[in-house]
């Protein structure tokens, strides 16, 4: 002991420092102030979430939702907008979607029409409507057809070309 301390003096302020030291642990272990605590338990991650209130002279702890709440959406966000955006550009999804839109959007510009020329007087452009109606669906699906019989003749040709 002699080797590590010249003097006495130096020993008794390493003594009240070890003992400052250990009550400053007490004080964290006891939870006397639960922020401190949970900060020291946590390194640092639960500050951010909770807040000190006075209240009647008296010291509690409450958290801070307002906090939680944007770190959780700004998680899912970031989350939702890497791994969908990169997904639904993979995968046929967005084939399957297009497609749909524009079946929609036929079919909506047909009805419309259709809609216009049943409600006229004039006898042929109710005709119309009516062919329309029953005509443009089946013109539509043989016309459909034709092009994905297309496109498997190019895929089959592309392929023998290929081999």
């Amino acid at each position: 002991m002699s080797l590590k301390y010249s003097s006495l003096k130096e020993l008794r302020t390493k003594k009240e420092f070890l003992k400052k030291d250990i009550s400053e642990l007490e004080d964290i272990i006891v939870f006397k102030n639960p922020k401190e605590t949970l900060s020291a338990i946590t390194h640092g991650f639960t500050d951010p979430y909770l807040t000190e209130e006075i209240e009647d002279g008296e010291t509690k702890i409450s958290l801070n939702t307002r906090n939680i709440v944007k770190e959780i959406s700004t998680k899912i966000k970031d989350r939702i907008t890497k791994n969908s955006v990169l997904n639904f550009s993979k995968s046929d999804t967005a084939g399957i979607l297009a497609e749909n839109t524009l079946k929609i959007i036929i079919v909506s510009y047909i009805g419309k029409l259709a809609r216009k020329s049943l409600a006229s007087s004039n006898w042929k452009v109710k005709a119309m409507g009516f062919a329309m109606i029953y005509l443009v669906p089946i013109i539509l699906k043989s016309v459909r057809k034709k092009l994905e019989d297309y496109q498997k003749n190019k895929t089959i040709s592309g392929l023998e070309q290929i081999i």
